[in-house]
């Protein structure tokens, strides 16, 4: 098995890596030569990574694509200038570079297919006339066989106005050319109506101007010729390239919105399966609806990512299919990040008719913004550095150890098999009528598969509205009344809102789960955004049916319950919605609520309005000390621009009789007099044993069993450990801690964890002959490796071989750390231990007045 040598993730070298990539986007490398090297690049054990060519600044720029041809040859383009040939060697001295005399290149994008060179060419208007070409595909062909392209044929132009715009390109297994667009491109206008994708809104139940990014990044198909084009799916943000899997399933990497940070809304660097007709839900990056546009993943209208990745911004791609790597890096996914100098292996599962997926560093440098990633011929891995002038290079991985290398097949099982074929059917409905498709596909509109239902619906919609209308108003399964809910509300017209209302309102929401809760209160909204609007005559019973459920134990149902009972003006809303912001855990939390009652425009009393500003005062105050990982502080000015806005329109709601009683907590930004001031989660005291030990015997009675369940979530116990049938199994399971232990044993588990340490926990500190030092506990030992967890909130572990262990010693020191109670009051504290105590139990008579 293939070991991890380390990873020395630091702040220092993450500042590093930033410094180095401002001053690529600032200054010319052609000026002042600078070259890449392979000293800073760690790999996982068993692989070797080698710089084959030094990209001289002056000549060739900076490297930013990449593909192999069918002699295989590596070609690469520069991000400002022409096409190279690349002839790789057995060793560095041995690689060749010719610049292709062909007046093309600026791409971010190539292919070779059908003997033909594509080029994806994304400039902007002044350079793209400065150059003589547009943004576009391009076909670049070698018409007399010398084995030199002479020829250049433009299939298609762009708009080509930023770096969100074309990208990447795959040649598909059906022998189509496939591309990716970020968000700034226009869709071309070849792409047929009928495409898969289509029908596509902005679907936000707060009214937005007209977006003009819409469908924000695509992915659309198209011949070898250019001639015939098909949109396949929409909503992503900013994806760089694509890679299908052996199953013939495609697969991106989609940028997060990273000045979203700390917001309810963020969403990380994530993979998403790319299926047809699929809509990722991005939507706005900008102005007032910047809280809304980005659709939270189990909207039942939105393809969920396989997973996410985190803060990052995705470059190249490739599956290792064809690489001479062991099998689980024959099988991996490989995605590269510019931003933080890694590529990261994505281990894919199948999983019904879609994946799931876990992901580890493969690569990680100093100052190495990787721009993109092949597998050649010859079975090795060729990545590309550079972009925005920075220092570029080829290099190679090869796999060097022991483990087979001999082929091997994708993963897979029958059930996986036979959903994905499932799927697969009814994608052939997508974007034709077909006589056979009603009958075929309603059947599936409740299956238990979410990619099938989601299929299903698309077909569905996909056919004309009266050979299923009927159907759907007789339909008694829940997910298909759901699924046919939302069909009618994308497909049908206002005067069948009320019919569809009705429907819904005859579902048993009481008992569904948190899933089928979500995918209907989505469809209510949607019913109410695609169908005419709220009315008084249509919103009353929907109101009776939803107020009741809010809120609830669940913090995403919360949050979309809150969504629509402010768009349909519920009446208590601003008291409940105000009660979980006062027990809001974090800042994302917080940042919800105040960005969602924002939108409720009256019914509220003058002590609400009065809370609402103190509210907007702590976020003001707490949320905009300091910068970012990075060290970015336009992430402050963001959300200090976004909480004005928040101010202003609250302001403009007041009468002017509102405006003189509350001028002092508007313009002088009060805080005193709000309760949960403290939950804003900064760090209160340093807590000690004496703080606490004279108030323990108030610890059986009289306590509250929500507070003690929101600080359990607060110190984030869940992380490490099992407590019922949630949680972690990486610390110790602690479901029936309050049936052994004292609450003076607790308390000092809570504030000393490091005085008693159970044995299977303790930690180590180890020491390799290469110098390293590793703090941190021993998941996993077989005499031949260590798998070692440095942090217990760490998503990766690091893996050293046993021969390259100098000493290892037992540590003192918990891996628990101390302090993750000082966020708490004595209050929460104490709730905190008798919500342990009773093993989260709400009827436990700690609880009980």
């Amino acid at each position: 098995m293939v070991q991890l040598l380390r990873h020395c993730v630091l702040t220092a070298s993450a500042l590093t890596q930033l410094a180095s990539l401002l001053s690529a986007a600032t200054v010319d490398d052609r000026a002042t030569p600078v070259e890449v090297t392979v000293n800073n690049v760690t790999v996982l054990n068993g692989f070797r990574v080698e710089l084959m060519y030094s990209v001289p600044a002056a000549e060739q720029g900076s490297w930013v694509a990449v593909t192999t041809d069918a002699a295989g040859r590596l070609i690469a383009s520069d991000q400002d200038g022409s096409l190279y040939r690349i002839h790789v060697g057995e060793h560095a001295s041995d690689t060749k570079v010719e610049r292709i005399d062909v007046e093309i290149g600026h791409a971010q994008g190539l292919l070779y297919a059908y003997d033909s060179l594509y080029v994806t060419v994304n400039l902007s208007h002044d350079a793209a006339q400065s150059t003589g070409r547009p943004s576009g595909l391009y076909r670049v062909l070698d018409r007399d066989g010398d084995d030199q392209f002479d020829d250049v044929v433009l299939l298609q132009q762009f708009n080509g106005k930023s770096e969100h715009g074309p990208h990447g390109l795959q040649l598909g297994p059906d022998g189509l050319i496939y591309v990716v667009s970020g968000n700034s491109e226009r869709v071309p206008d070849l792409v047929s109506p009928t495409s898969p994708f289509r029908n596509c809104a902005d679907d936000l139940l707060v009214p937005s101007e007209k977006n003009t990014q819409l469908p924000a990044g695509w992915i659309a198909r198209t011949d070898r010729d250019g001639k015939n084009w098909e949109l396949i799916c929409g909503g992503l943000r900013n994806p760089y390239d694509i890679a299908f899997h052996p199953h013939g399933e495609l697969f991106t990497c989609d940028a997060d919105s990273e000045t979203d940070i700390g917001t309810g809304w963020y969403r990380p660097t994530r993979i998403h399966h790319i299926v047809s007709a699929g809509e990722y839900g991005w939507r706005y990056d900008a102005g007032p609806w910047l809280p809304y546009g980005k659709w939270p993943d189990y909207y039942v209208d939105s393809v969920g990512s396989v997973v996410d990745i985190g803060v990052g911004s995705p470059a190249g791609m490739v599956f290792g299919t064809r690489a001479r790597f062991p099998a689980p890096y024959q099988r991996a996914l490989y995605s590269a990040d510019w931003a933080w100098g890694k590529i990261y292996a994505i281990h894919l599962q199948p999983h019904g008719a879609s994946y799931t997926a876990t992901f580890e560093t493969f690569i990680e440098g100093m100052s190495l913004p990787i721009t993109d990633v092949v597998i050649h011929t010859d079975g090795d891995m060729y990545f590309t550095v550079g972009g925005r002038k920075a220092a570029s290079g080829l290099f190679r991985v090869r796999y060097v150890g022991d483990d087979p290398v001999e082929p091997i097949q994708p993963l897979d099982d029958p059930i996986s098999t036979d959903a994905r074929h499932l799927r697969r059917q009814l994608e052939r409905f997508h974007g034709r009528e077909h006589p056979d498709a009603v009958a075929e596909a309603w059947p599936h509109l409740g299956d238990v598969d979410r990619a099938i239902r989601y299929a299903a619906r698309v077909a569905i919609e996909h056919q004309a509205l009266p050979s299923w209308q009927q159907l759907a108003f007789q339909e008694q399964r829940s997910w298909a009344v759901i699924q046919a809910a939302v069909a009618l509300a994308r497909t049908g017209s206002p005067e069948l809102q009320a019919d569809v209302l009705r429907k819904l309102n005859q579902l048993p929401l009481e008992q569904f789960s948190e899933e089928k809760l979500l995918a209907a209160i989505r469809a209510y909204g949607l019913v109410l955004i695609r169908l005419g609007g709220k009315s008084p005559d249509t919103v009353a019973d929907v109101r009776a049916i939803l107020e009741p459920l809010f809120p609830s134990s669940s913090m995403r149902l919360n949050r979309e319950l809150c969504r629509l009972l402010v768009y349909l003006e519920a009446p208590r809303v601003v008291e409940q919605a105000l009660m979980l912001l006062r027990s809001s855990q974090t800042q994302p939390d917080q940042l919800f609520y105040l960005s969602t009652l924002v939108q409720r425009h009256s019914g509220w009393t003058l002590d609400q309005r009065r809370e609402f500003f103190r509210w907007l005062n702590v976020a003001q105050t707490t949320h905009l000390s300091g910068a970012d990982a990075l060290g970015r502080r336009e992430l402050d000015e963001r959300l200090a621009n976004l909480l004005s806005g928040f101010r202003d329109d609250a302001v403009q709601q007041l009468s002017d009789e509102e405006r003189t009683s509350l001028k002092s907590v508007i313009e002088d930004r009060q805080l005193e007099g709000l309760v949960g001031l403290e939950s804003t989660r900064r760090t209160l005291h340093n807590w000690q044993m004496a703080d606490l030990l004279p108030m323990l015997d108030q610890v059986d009675r009289d306590r509250s069993y929500e507070s003690g369940r929101l600080a359990y979530e607060a110190a984030q116990c869940a992380k490490c450990h099992r407590f019922g049938d949630q949680g972690s199994t990486s610390g110790p399971d602690i479901t029936a801690v309050g049936k052994r232990f004292q609450p003076v044993y607790m308390l000092e588990a809570l504030l000393l964890p490091s005085q008693v340490i159970p044995d299977p926990y303790r930690t180590e500190i180890i020491h390799t002959e290469d110098g390293s030092i590793y703090t941190g506990r021993v998941v996993h030992e077989d005499g031949r490796r260590l798998q070692i967890r440095t942090d217990p909130f760490a998503r990766q572990l690091i893996e050293i071989s046993a021969d390259e262990i100098e000493s290892r010693n037992l540590s003192n020191a918990s891996e628990m750390p101390a302090g993750i109670v000082n966020i708490l009051t004595k209050k929460e504290i104490l709730d905190l231990i008798a919500y342990l105590r009773a093993g989260g139990d709400p009827n436990d008579k700690a609880f009980t007045k």
